[in-house]
């Protein structure tokens, strides 16, 4: 009995000196949020790296009963600390001082101390939309300052017309005024193009909804570069190839997009192609434009198969990207997918998260999005955004030729990074105001650290800001300027500060008899509003918007033409009685 005692000790000596243990745990930012792909190492696993998954979470075989972790990722400190592996571990690692202004919720448009009010989420045919809270009238006298961000983005209109020519309503939070205005990239008549500075002009009308307002026009002209003194690129191509891209208007569309923008290329630029579909793949490496028959055999060879492992693409595409790093070059991500991100990190948040990091690195990301369905709007606007960029979407050829051909500059050569303007409104003129479009997300209003976000400007992008206003019924002095406006931006090699000032005239002029380009701003303007089922178009239908379109339309404009036809197809769909006729 004493021996078999021995024997049972003797093993339990031995079993604590070759126990395992497994450290288990999640990573987390101070707000709480959880971390995937952190960087952990144990001392006792020596130099051998794991990396937390999804949710943040950890699980790691370990001999010691004490270890030391570390952990690290990028944007994020470092740290080190001594734990008990028998205990579930919390680990909170805290954003670099470089992150923590880029890492903030921001805002579309802001009104200095103003609080807005609430709004909930609208989603339709599994397709996600970020839920908007449109601008209500302000008071000028209590809250003269607001302000909004600058962007080329112009996916909303696409958006709009493929559910229109599909006879399907447009869901209300898909309705992005200001990027159906961008959609257009009006124009002056006399335009000089050759200033190295923003230029703005002004415009104010009486309003056509409401005799007793008035309509303020903000037209802002980015710089144009000369082609000659375009940067070398140095472009990847991130190519959705799952699955759900086999159809005409996906895949095949990207393959035939991609290659107008190969003919652009010049032999300084270089082209990279990542793929992911199943797996992610690398099938082109770093490729000068000059050798344009190569790339086109890789577009050509792409074809649709498996899930959509997003979250690794996005990595692996931005490795590649800084490996062949062009400095003052323009570097740039374009990622070309359906939207439908199913593998790895999926939300808003963690796809925001991601990026916001990544664009540290000064590599750009252009967003362009296509087919219908699953098209996920509000996950490729967050990247873009977040990723520095901008984001378009195609539904047909005409689109890829507009988009990369026509408005190749624009879209991929930017002149100005976080340009956003603040407009400040004479309160002895302006009673109230309100800023058509621009509207904010639901979670950015309610959250208090919200900032302005400024966006990317491409080279000799125009773009149009309406607001609606009262003006006061006495006003003292007719020569004061209604506002004045100052434009922030910072230069994308040097990263400069530059702030240009504006003083806004207040000269009214009847509507109906304002530039074409006004009055067709404001139909478009108009017919956004009635989409959205504004607040604000009891006034005015359909019929209001065709008659000022149609008379203000370029005759010589294709897309100005179409808008037409649009607006025609939509009063048919919203309205019950014509559309039994």
């Amino acid at each position: 009995m004493k021996q078999a005692l021995l024997v049972l000790i003797f093993f339990c000596f031995c079993s604590s000196l070759f126990s395992q243990y497994y450290l288990r745990g999640e990573i987390r930012d101070e707000k709480g949020n959880t971390l995937q792909g952190a960087k952990i190492n144990l001392s006792s696993k020596g130099r051998y790296p794991f990396y937390s998954g999804a949710s943040g979470l950890f699980g790691l075989p370990t001999e010691v009963a004490i270890d030391t972790i570390t952990v690290s990722m990028d944007g994020f400190e470092t740290i080190k600390k001594a734990v008990d592996t028998k205990i579930y571990q919390i680990l909170v690692i805290k954003p670099l001082a470089a992150t923590v202004n880029i890492i903030k919720t921001k805002l579309a448009s802001r009104t200095k101390n103003l609080m807005e009010d609430k709004t909930a989420m609208f989603s339709i045919l599994g397709e996600s939309y970020s839920s908007l809270v449109e601008n209500n009238f302000i008071e000028a006298a209590q809250y003269p300052e607001t302000g909004f961000g600058l962007n080329i983005d112009k996916a909303s209109y696409s958006n709009i017309r493929r559910f229109i020519s599909n006879g399907m309503n447009v869901p209300t939070d898909a309705v992005r005024i200001e990027e159906m205005l961008n959609y257009f990239n009006f124009r002056e008549k006399k335009e000089n193009n050759s200033h190295t500075d923003f230029t703005c002009t002004s415009k104010i009308t009486t309003c056509p909804w409401n005799n007793n307002n008035q309509l303020l026009f903000l037209h802002l002209n980015a710089p144009k570069l000369n082609l000659d003194a375009v940067p070398p690129s140095n472009l990847v191509f991130l190519i959705d190839i799952s699955g759900s891209m086999e159809r005409p208007n996906r895949l095949p569309l990207l393959q035939s997009a991609f290659k107008l923008l190969v003919e652009n290329l010049r032999e300084k630029d270089t082209v990279s192609i990542v793929t992911y579909g199943g797996y992610v793949a690398n099938p082109l490496k770093p490729t000068s434009g000059k050798e344009k028959e190569k790339i086109m055999n890789v577009l050509d060879s792409l074809v649709a198969d498996g899930d959509t492992p997003g979250e690794n693409a996005i990595r692996t595409a931005y490795d590649i990207a800084k490996h062949a790093f062009i400095k003052n070059g323009n570097n740039r991500v374009i990622l070309a997918t359906d939207g439908d991100f199913n593998v790895g990190q999926t939300t808003e948040k963690q796809l925001e998260d991601l990026i916001t990091i990544q664009r540290q690195s000064g590599i750009y990301l252009t967003c362009i999005g296509v087919g219908m369905g699953n098209y996920k709007d509000s996950k490729l606007e967050t990247l873009a955004k977040k990723g520095n960029g901008n984001s378009a979407y195609l539904d047909n050829i005409n689109e890829a030729e507009k988009l990369l051909v026509t408005e190749f500059t624009q879209t991929l050569y930017a002149v100005a990074n976080d340009a956003f303007t603040t407009v400040s409104f004479n309160p002895d003129i302006v009673k109230t105001y309100r800023l058509i479009g621009f509207d904010n997300k639901k979670n950015a209003i309610n959250d208090s650290t919200s900032e302005l976000e400024g966006g990317e400007v491409g080279s000799g992008h125009n773009m149009m800001a309406v607001f609606e206003i009262e003006p006061q019924k006495e006003i003292k002095d007719s020569t004061a300027s209604i506002a004045k406006l100052n434009l922030q931006y910072k230069l994308p090699e040097t990263k400069k500060l530059v702030s240009q000032k504006f003083m806004l005239p207040n000269q009214v002029e009847n509507f109906y008899e304002a530039e074409p380009l006004y009055r067709f701003t404001a139909a478009v303007a108009m017919f956004g509003s009635l989409l959205k089922n504004s607040n604000f178009v009891k006034n005015y239908s359909y019929d209001d918007v065709l008659n000022i379109a149609s008379n203000s339309a370029d005759a010589n404009s294709r897309i100005q033409q179409e808008f037409i036809r649009l607006v025609q197809k939509a009063d048919k769909l919203y309205n019950y009685k014509k559309r039994k006729r």
